[in-house]
């Protein structure tokens, strides 16, 4: 079975501390939902930036930058959109950029 590294880029943060236990659950409710192929549910990402080729740096990690991760097994990347399409990300406005990880060392 691959490993699919799940990279969730924008959403919005929950406006009340309801919301954001409501949020958390349904969270908790997909990994869970999703069993034995969550390898690693992941977390958010704070402060970020990237590096170029020639050593520069752009704060904000750039036009779309990562808000949070998780690595997720799957027979497929089809079935891996699959399980993609039920995030809770989605609800909240963002998206997900979904991609096999290779082992190759």
């Amino acid at each position: 079975m691959a490993k699919f590294l799940f990279v969730y880029h924008g959403g919005g943060a929950p406006e009340s501390e309801e919301e954001g236990a409501a949020v958390m659950q349904a969270w908790n409710d997909w990994l869970g939902g999703l069993g034995s192929a969550v390898v690693d549910q992941g977390h958010p990402t704070g402060a970020s930036a990237t590096v170029g080729s020639d050593g520069s740096t752009t704060q904000g990690g750039g036009a779309n930058p990562v808000t949070g991760y998780s690595i997720i097994s799957a027979d497929s990347l089809e079935q891996a959109l699959v399980f993609a399409k039920n995030s809770p990300q989605l609800a909240s406005g963002g998206t997900i950029e979904v991609a096999e990880t290779l082992d190759i060392m």
